[in-house]
């Protein structure tokens, strides 16, 4: 079989299948499903379905925000504070539900994140206060941090090596399914009913946990080194085992993983500061009228906006990374995407017309979003399985939550000088992931340990 760099055989037994000179690159999502094993397809199912829900959930309260703003009298720096509170405890709860994963499982701890968003999505629907809306908003942001890193891990360690990244890419890009269908479904149930009945909507993802038990496999990598970690604890003096336990953990703060822990924390931060800062703030930033900042749209106009922007710049953002960071390499694709975004954001602050909102919001959001997938994909091959799920949890979520500032820091300058002018500040941030990124290692063709 002949050895190539950027492209690679795709082999398959019959030596005169025209897939024998196909590139890697030309694999499409469904020739990769079709290669899968059914155990691997449902893995990656559950982690997409979790992850597409994790949004809808997420994204109903910016959906609703200028409704909630005017029943509860919000200013745009309180409302902003109260998406700032539900990243804020996504960054606890990524880490919180990492050490679940890696303790009874990445299956259960999935289970138990979707369960906790869904419920709380609910709950804040029957809010009368704004304590009341930020108190189930932050324990909506614990189970809405704790899906990303068990999903990602759980796919990770399912699928081989040579399609891991292609496999993250398409669990990432269900996240604009979600926001798409959160829009959707925000903008049909607003002109019938109010902001409350959108967020009783919410509950549904909670049935997902249901053949989620029933269906899913658990990974076979995290059940291996369960039962070897097990059988070494069982040689440990019994007071050295509770230790060992805990140490394991804060390898990711020693060498060799420090220097990848902070950078990839770093680079998080920043793109998600960007991120949260520009997505939480476009549907307010297209409905409010015109003297306020906004760009006047109605519901369906900001909804038909929403949906076009995730659809057709989210989804193909996302899933492309993982096809990319295959060719290009995961460091040069992380640079590509952010430094493309960082110089785009300030163009769309400045764009007036709905065509040109609708063309460069598309763009911003391929480029801006897509990096994302990068994450799952390089974070599982720096750590190791024994903290895996934590350390995803630590550098993502932990990226949330000191990202949480962005949704408040937008709308206080936005509140001030415009939102327009706060966009900015997105592009700023994008700007600096990209310089991040410049330091990452490469692990392509890594093999996980």
């Amino acid at each position: 079989m002949p050895v190539v760099r950027a492209f690679t055989v795709f082999w398959i037994p019959h030596p005169c299948s025209p897939a024998t000179i196909a590139p890697r690159m030309a694999i499409g999502p469904i020739q990769l499903l079709r290669q899968a094993t059914t155990e691997q397809r449902r893995t990656l199912l559950a982690a997409a379905l979790g992850w597409m829900l994790d949004a809808f959930d997420a994204m109903l309260y910016a959906l609703v925000l200028t409704h909630v703003m005017r029943d509860l009298g919000m200013s745009k720096a309180t409302s902003g504070l109260l998406y700032t509170l539900t990243l804020l405890a996504s960054g606890m709860g990524g880490v919180l539900f990492g050490f679940l994963a890696d303790r009874v499982g990445r299956k259960r701890a999935l289970m138990l994140s979707i369960l906790t968003y869904s419920i709380c999505s609910f709950a804040s629907g029957l809010s009368t206060t704004v304590l009341m809306l930020a108190v189930f908003r932050f324990i909506l942001g614990l189970g809405m941090g704790g899906e990303w890193n068990t999903g990602a891990t759980l796919v990770a360690e399912t699928w081989p090596d040579e399609f891991r990244a292609k496999a993250i890419s398409m669990v990432q890009s269900s996240w604009a399914i979600g926001y798409a269908l959160a829009a959707l479904v925000a903008g049909i149930v607003l002109r019938f009913a109010n902001w409350r009945m959108v967020f009783f909507v919410g509950i549904l993802p909670a049935i997902v946990t249901l053949w989620i038990q029933s269906r899913v496999p658990e990974s076979p990598m995290w059940e291996e080194h369960r039962l070897l970690a097990e059988q070494s604890q069982e040689l440990q003096p019994r007071g050295t085992q509770r230790a060992r336990g805990n140490e394991s953990f804060f390898v990711i703060f020693r060498a060799p993983y420090l220097k990848s822990t902070i950078v990839l924390l770093l680079l998080n931060f920043f793109g998600m500061f960007g991120w949260w800062g520009l997505f939480t703030w476009i549907p307010p930033y297209l409905s409010l009228p015109a003297e306020q900042g906004g760009r006047g749209f109605g519901v369906m106009g900001t909804t038909t906006l929403l949906v076009v922007l995730n659809l057709f710049g989210m989804f193909p953002g996302y899933a492309s990374f993982g096809w990319v960071a295959d060719h290009l390499g995961r460091r040069k694709s992380f640079m590509l995407y952010t430094f493309a975004a960082a110089l785009l954001v300030p163009v769309y602050a400045l764009a007036r017309s709905p065509a040109m909102l609708l063309v460069l919001g598309t763009i911003v959001a391929f480029f801006g979003t897509g990096f994302f997938s990068g994450s799952g994909i390089i974070g599982s091959e720096i750590f190791p399985t024994r903290v895996r799920a934590r350390a995803l949890g630590f550098t993502y979520n932990g990226a949330r939550a000191l990202s949480s500032v962005a949704p408040w820091i937008i709308g206080w300058a936005g509140q001030t000088k415009g939102l327009s002018w706060a966009f900015y500040l997105c592009g700023a941030g994008f700007l600096l992931a990209s310089l991040m990124a410049t330091q990452l290692p490469e692990t392509k063709g890594k093999k996980m340990e």
